[in-house]
């Protein structure tokens, strides 16, 4: 039984779901939290301050059952930034995790495994072939833990994750409330989607059946359109502004000025040439039968429920 957990990324969007869920279950939680963040203590946890370092992180390990590795970056100006953090922060989890002998669930993402379109969904077993360099420092990350044979661990492949708190989608609640929505991507391409307790349901899983590890995918069993995402977000605000496909020659432009700017001002930009090329792909569909089957995990909340509940906490918060 999973008594104590130390989670990274505690923090963040899916990290304080976790977190809250964790304490509620009545888990000891070792919040990770990197030095000098000013984001506000996950309530109920014990607060480590360490850098993913594996000497500094060893002291916050110590005696856990379990770690959770969230930390990451998904955003950023250079390829190396997404390798110093995504994979070598990942080894140094590792490291540390091995030295304190607890399974490390490892949220890693679809983007290490490459796109697919809903008529050919990817499966855990088939090659990976990420097309963006957060994509391979997610598969390096996956490596780093299978480099280690003493390591237990299990990694977790979320799709797009989304729900109360989550500030990535939120730019798209703003779109579709507006009179004219551009629909951006290629026509006909889907994603797999997961809504956020279905993901905090995923690890817990992999925490509490640590010892039958692996790969795992982790999302709804429906793949979503771009258009249609932007339809069932703008039913849940109340919204009926006419939705136009953007070509795909207008988007690569508005990714080449992005590029340009945020190499000018250093700062990652909602498009640049690296989403543009997951935006040109025929999509990230993933099958969910692992998932279901080995960990007894079947997302419950379909796209019309969790956007409703995604809306209503953004118009309480004052997001939108």
């Amino acid at each position: 039984m999973i008594r104590t957990v130390a989670v990274t990324g505690a923090t963040g969007f899916i990290g304080r779901h976790l977190t809250a869920d964790l304490v509620r279950r009545g888990v000891e939680v070792r919040a990770i939290v990197r030095p000098g963040s000013a984001s506000a203590e996950p309530a109920g946890a014990t607060i480590v301050r360490a850098p993913l370092q594996a000497d500094a992180l060893g002291p916050g390990f110590d005696g856990v059952d379990a770690v959770v590795h969230l930390a990451g970056v998904v955003s950023a100006v250079d390829a190396a930034t997404y390798a110093s953090v995504n994979a070598d922060g990942t080894r140094a989890v590792a490291v540390a995790a091995n030295a304190a002998g607890a399974h490390l669930v490892h949220v890693s993402s679809l983007a290490a495994a490459g796109p697919a379109p809903a008529s050919m969904p990817r499966a855990e077993d088939d090659p990976p072939e990420p097309i963006t360099p957060y994509g391979r420092s997610k598969l390096d990350s996956e490596r780093a833990l299978r480099a280690m044979p003493s390591l237990s661990w299990t990694v977790l492949r979320p799709g797009v994750v989304y729900g109360p708190g989550d500030r990535a989608v939120l730019p798209l609640f703003k779109l579709a409330a507006g009179p004219i929505v551009p629909v951006v991507g290629r026509p006909g391409a889907a994603y797999t989607f997961v809504y956020i307790t279905d993901v905090v349901r995923a690890i817990e899983a992999a925490l509490d059946k640590a010892s039958v590890g692996g790969t795992f995918f982790v999302g709804h069993p429906e793949p979503v359109t771009p258009r249609r995402l932007l339809e069932t977000i703008q039913h849940a605000l109340g919204r009926r502004g006419s939705l136009v496909q953007l070509p795909m020659s207008v988007t690569h432009v508005a990714a080449e000025v992005c590029d340009v700017i945020g190499r000018l001002t250093n700062r990652a930009m909602l498009i640049n040439r690296w989403r543009y090329a997951e935006l040109a792909a025929e999509g990230f569909v993933c099958r969910v039968d692992r998932m279901r089957d080995v960990l007894g995990v079947t997302a419950a909340v379909d796209l019309a429920a969790g956007v409703r509940n995604t809306a209503e906490w953004y118009r309480r918060a004052g997001w939108l």
